[in-house]
């Protein structure tokens, strides 16, 4: 049994390793000592090639001018106007991502596996080492949904120290500019809050300890972006981006039907944005 095990761990490194080094056409021919022959240097090639592309969710905001009604509205039926919308979109994205299956059962949300594994999968399902990849992104999306709610008490406060400036700015700085208000108040602290709970799940999960190893290796040559350069970093980032981005999706539908949005001040004051 210990040889067996020692044979499918040094398996699921090789794995691991020799992802995109693997030709195609031998696949069915699988060698195990080719693969840990390729471990030394197949990893960092696979860590380049994710390096240059984000995962991260994005989208370019379109500027929203000014309007004169915005000016008729005093300061502070402005200031609360955003507030009482920004608890909103907090309230919301907390909610629809901060539960059971918030991450794992949407597509949209759904937090995949770092670029390196990803293009390793494959391979290690060749090897009988697919439970391990289906595993450990379970438990990233299940650090995710534990995460999020220590968020909503941050975000919260950072709502309630708005300034009538900040407000003003946001009113008239497109769909995603309460989100970049957000990233830059909070972003910092809630990196902080979120790696210990994410490190109490994928620490279950022998996996990550190897990428770990070999990423952060890759990431002292540049080879792998630091935010990808261990999973506890890389399930971090990916959960505040999606949390931004839930109140970002929330704020734009707020923008497009100020109508909608359940509360006379709102209405009012998005409305003016709106010149409507």
């Amino acid at each position: 049994m210990n040889r067996w095990n020692g044979a499918r761990r040094a398996c699921w490194m090789a794995a691991l390793g020799a992802a995109c080094a693997w030709p195609a056409s031998r696949a069915w021919s699988f060698d195990l000592g080719q693969l840990q022959q390729q471990l030394g240097t197949a990893l960092p090639g696979v860590l380049a090639g994710s390096a240059a592309g984000s995962t991260a969710p994005d989208g370019a905001a379109a500027p929203v001018g000014g309007s004169a009604q915005l000016g008729a509205l005093s300061d502070s039926q402005v200031g609360q106007g955003l507030k009482d919308a920004l608890g909103r979109g907090v309230d919301v994205a907390v909610a629809t991502l901060g539960r059971r299956d918030g991450f794992w059962g949407s597509p949209q949300w759904r937090i995949p596996l770092p670029p390196a594994l990803q293009q390793a999968s494959s391979l290690m399902r060749m090897a009988g080492l697919g439970a391990q990849a289906d595993a450990l992104q379970l438990a990233m999306n299940r650090a995710a949904e534990a995460a999020v709610p220590e968020a909503r008490s941050l975000l919260v406060s950072a709502v309630r120290q708005m300034s009538i400036t900040d407000a003003k700015n946001i009113l008239t700085g497109g769909d995603h500019a309460a989100t970049d208000y957000f990233r830059s108040r909070t972003q910092a602290q809630l990196q902080r809050s979120f790696l210990p709970i994410v490190h109490q799940q994928t620490r279950k999960v022998g996996l990550a300890q190897t990428y770990d190893r070999y990423a952060s290796e890759a990431a002292r040559f540049g080879l792998v972006r630091q935010d990808q350069a261990s999973i506890d970093q890389y399930v971090t980032q990916q959960a505040l981006d999606r949390l931004y981005q839930a109140i970002g999706d929330e704020e734009k539908s707020i923008r497009a039907d100020p109508a909608a949005a359940g509360s006379a001040l709102v209405r009012k004051v998005f409305g003016a944005v709106r010149g409507g």
